[in-house]
């Protein structure tokens, strides 16, 4: 076995550790005396597989314990400390509802308890909509915190904060603000950001101007109920997210522009690099779009240098780096989920697309991205159909009529936006553009989420279903590469 394969073996090992424990909880007593059985089992052996076995078995107790690490601290979290009455910085955007907006401040379980310990603690607060609160103010509140608690036997909020390490909300909360966001790098990114959100809604009129504010900068908050649940509807709600798979779309189409603008593809890819850094930038660095942007760097690098099909361990490794750093994101972030599995689609499916249509049909661009939308859509499938219950039949056609305009859309959005500072006339005919792609965008999806046909409510979807699927898909693709790899060698 070569020094790769062991590697790969080892990284699944340690992330099949944080799944488990993940999932079912294990008792790190047991797991130890079984590890230890197996260890001095390779040890006596002199068979090559025996150790690597064994070594295996110790990255899956690493796995198991660094999961359990951080479910131990949610276990140990204390009751309700009672009303409270302090100063607090928001540590992180507000985020904007239909009719309130929540703000995530940091204290310590001291200010908490009253117990001399100065571990952070991060609190969420719900306050009105109306008020104005930036990253980085400091804030006189008083309320009642309370544990985080699930309000749906579907959803398991608790766990959706805890991954971001947030224990206690509070929903009645006296908030004054008392000292103005210092101005830090990240600060200046986000009040950037901000007045470039405020241009565009100048420029371009609602809903379209949500749409392109959430095509630039992510979400789909600034849409309407009613819009966003079409966009659900239709499958695409993924061009308004931010995931490995959006990333390397948009980072996909930025190569071939480069190249349309005469670079290199060596050059193309560094200009797509760039443009993946500035998108980031510009949703203020959070922690799901510096994990899709790692997956659709690693994409790019891969087709840069022709080695698609050969980046297992890349991937692998991302993965359990992100893991090592947050192993509760494996269950319940969906985001960390989606890009992960879809930049597995992207490159354990290309050397059949390959093959099989792009070079019999010598043919790239646009339909290079159907593939790659289809790629990703099989390996993300059953999550969506596990977590949202809904089938999007008409998908695959609304990708096809959409992605397409999706970059022009972005370039037009953004050169609106910058030139709003600097010469607005010019910056609204880059709007009215841009209005007319947008326009066109959600008039398609409006159409087709109409037809009766569009989408399949999927409620009995289980974890046994979503096994099935991976169990064939694993299978499938392993066969199909296997055969690829054999034809080749024939050759």
């Amino acid at each position: 076995m070569t020094k790769s394969r062991i590697f790969f073996f080892l990284l699944l090992s340690f992330i099949g550790g944080v799944f488990y424990q993940s999932f079912w909880s294990a008792s790190l007593i047991l797991i130890w005396l079984v590890l230890i059985s197996v260890v001095i089992l390779g040890l006596n052996y002199k068979s090559n597989l025996a150790l690597v076995l064994s070594l295996m078995g110790i990255f899956f107790l690493l796995g198991i314990t660094r999961a359990e690490i951080d479910l131990l601290k949610i276990k140990k979290i204390k009751d309700n400390p009672g009303n409270i009455a302090l100063d607090a910085r928001i540590i992180r955007e507000p985020e904007k509802k239909e009719y309130y907006q929540n703000l995530v401040i940091t204290v310590t379980e001291d200010e908490l308890f009253k117990n001399d310990v100065q571990n952070k603690l991060k609190i969420l607060v719900r306050t009105e909509l109306y008020r104005e609160f930036n990253y980085g103010d400091i804030v006189r509140l008083r309320c009642q915190p309370e544990i985080v608690k699930n309000f749906s036997p579907d959803f398991n909020y608790k766990m959706y904060l805890a991954k971001d390490k947030i224990y206690y909300t509070c929903a009645k909360a006296e908030i004054e603000k008392i000292e103005e966001s210092k101005r830090n790098l990240y600060a200046i990114i986000l009040s950037g950001r901000k007045k470039m959100e405020n241009n565009i809604a100048k420029i371009i009129s609602q809903p379209e101007a949500a749409l392109a504010q959430g095509i630039l900068f992510g979400g789909s908050n600034r849409l309407s109920k009613e819009l966003q649940g079409l966009f659900s509807k239709t499958g695409m709600s993924h061009i308004i997210a931010v995931s490995g798979y959006n990333v390397t779309i948009i980072a996909q189409y930025l190569m071939i522009f480069g190249i349309f603008l005469g670079l290199w593809r060596a050059q193309s890819f560094y200009f797509a690099i760039l443009g993946i850094f500035i998108f980031i930038a510009m949703i203020g660095f959070p922690s799901s779009a510096l994990r899709a942007g790692v997956m659709g760097g690693l994409i790019l690098w891969a087709i840069k240098n022709g080695r698609l099909a050969n980046l297992d361990n890349a991937i692998l490794l991302a993965g359990a780096i992100m893991l090592i750093i947050n192993p509760l994101i494996l269950r319940w972030d969906i985001g960390f989920q989606l890009s992960f599995l879809a930049t597995i689609g992207l490159v354990k499916l290309s050397p059949f697309w390959d093959k099989y249509f792009l070079k019999k049909y010598k043919s790239g661009g646009i339909f290079e991205i159907i593939l790659m939308t289809i790629s990703a859509q099989l390996f993300v499938l059953p999550i969506i159909l596990y977590n949202f219950h809904n089938l999007a039949i008409i998908s695959i056609l609304a990708n096809v009529l959409i992605l397409p305009v999706i970059p022009v859309t972005m370039l037009f959005a953004f050169l609106a936006t910058i030139l709003s500072f600097i010469f607005y006339p010019l910056a609204l005919v880059f709007g009215w553009l841009a209005y007319a792609l947008l326009k066109y965008e959600i008039g398609t999806i409006v159409f087709l989420a109409k037809l009766k046909f569009s989408s399949l409510n999927v409620d009995d979807f289980n974890y046994l279903g979503v096994i099935i699927w991976y169990g064939i898909l694993f299978g499938l693709v392993y066969f199909i590469n296997k055969k690829i790899i054999d034809n080749n060698l024939d050759e």
